[in-house]
């Protein structure tokens, strides 16, 4: 009896083997390489191609100057007053602002972070484009060139460059940015207040979470916001840095913008992708990767961004470190943000497509869980809103919001050196999250 046991035990274990193994086959998983990202296996017809073209040949504006960044984008050098923003019908005899007529007052001290023991602050080379030392000249913006092959990777011509809506407009409620269906998850802060809110500050660390589709992504970003979340008139401003395969090709984080007046459904686009936002600064390329980055366990790597709307001209202008200008949103652009916002949001989101049957293992943030702390979770830091006397003023009670904390997730806290901060992401799929 006891070598049978002894049998029927082994052979139990080698069908538990079996078992385990053709599991593992089946929910293998992978991330696509950057290779994989440009090819397209389908054919093109001429009409398409000749479609595609045009379109390249109305926002690729003819440039002065060409630089090409060594991880393979082409940055244009474009007279700033041929940039694709003024072809909007909307801002047909807009004036370009060179400034903001004012810029908002801190009203309390600028808080002193250890460099040595929280993160350094990306400064002056930390664009891949920059590495060479090369800048476009005073009088251009530099414009990543789009290419036959960034459009082919959209699932259209009209999807080109912008986000698909995360949520159905009849299924959504009075909450936060779209939350959880249409494959979209977030890991959020957000203000709940009745004041009326005129921008938003927060530093955010950098990393390169891994994607496993070419059509998902992974971002972290400001949300400014108004009008409902029931209708098809939210107006939102968006920035920070996200990975996109689909949108760049490849998997590196880039700095980005987004804006929309109605939900997302026809108005707006990442970037410089359509009409729309005014770019002014010509050091700084909109959709360029940013380098260096934050490493596990190593050094933390961070940017600060800055949103706001001028009291004067209306315009909502961005802001990146140090009163450094990259441009602005025109108030044309908008009906609710033509006066103010009613909410900002601070965060990551993920598109979660569960095209192996099971979550993602797209990755938000560092891909770690925010118990995790620093070094290991992503972060934003010092969170703050622009008031109604175009004040910052820093943010000491947030929501927080994620879909399934299984998957991603956040954490607040508060420290007189950061202000209010949240440690925020996951890995998506694990034992846990499926």
């Amino acid at each position: 009896m006891e070598v049978f046991v002894l049998v029927f035990n082994k052979r139990s274990l080698f069908l538990i083997f079996l078992v385990f193994v053709s599991f593992f086959l089946t929910q293998k998983v992978t991330h696509v390489s950057a290779v994989n990202y440009t090819k397209q296996n389908r054919q093109v017809s001429s009409l398409r191609a000749e479609r595609i073209q045009k379109h390249l040949n109305k926002i690729n504006k003819p440039s002065v100057f060409t630089i090409q960044s060594p991880d393979g984008d082409i940055i244009d050098c474009v007279p700033k007053r041929k940039q694709p923003a003024l072809d909007h019908p909307l801002l047909k005899h807009h004036k370009i602002q060179k400034t903001p007529t004012r810029m908002p007052q801190m009203m309390e001290k600028e808080r002193s972070v250890d460099v040595e023991e929280a993160a350094n602050v990306l400064e002056s080379a930390w664009q891949m484009w920059h590495v060479n030392g090369t800048r476009c000249p005073k009088g251009t913006v530099p414009i990543r060139r789009n290419t036959m092959n960034d459009v082919l990777r959209a699932k259209s011509l009209f999807d080109f460059g912008k986000k698909r809506r995360s949520i159905d407009l009849d299924r959504r409620t009075e909450k936060p940015d779209a939350l959880g269906t249409s494959g979209h998850e977030h890991a959020i802060a957000y203000t709940e207040t009745s004041s009326e809110i005129y921008g938003a500050k927060a530093t955010i660390n950098v990393w390169d979470p891994k994607i496993e589709e070419v059509n998902e992504f992974s971002l972290s970003q400001i949300w400014i916001l108004s009008g409902s979340f029931v209708g098809p008139d939210l107006n939102s401003i968006e920035a920070g840095w996200q990975v996109s395969p689909e949108l760049y090709g490849d998997n590196r984080p880039r700095l980005f913008t987004y804006w929309t007046s109605d939900s997302y459904q026809a108005t707006g686009c990442y970037n410089l992708l359509c009409s729309g936002f005014i770019q002014t600064n010509n050091k700084i390329a909109i959709g360029a990767a940013i380098s260096p980055l934050s490493t596990f366990k190593g050094n933390q790597f961070d940017i600060t961004i800055l949103i706001w709307k001028d009291p004067k001209r209306g315009n909502w202008w961005m802001g990146l470190g140090d009163n450094t200008l990259v441009g602005y949103w025109p108030a044309e652009l908008f009906t609710h943000l033509a006066d103010h916002a009613t909410t900002v949001e601070w965060g990551g989101e993920v598109v979660n497509t569960r095209s192996s049957g099971r979550h993602t293992t797209t990755q938000m943030g560092s891909g770690h869980f925010p118990d995790e702390g620093f070094g290991k979770a992503s972060y934003f830091r010092n969170l703050e809103i622009v008031d109604s006397d175009n004040s910052l003023v820093p943010v000491h009670d947030v929501n927080i919001l994620a879909e399934n904390t299984e998957c991603y997730d956040i954490k607040s806290s508060y420290s007189n050196e950061w202000g209010t901060y949240f440690y925020y992401g996951g890995p998506g799929f694990n034992p846990r999250c499926a």
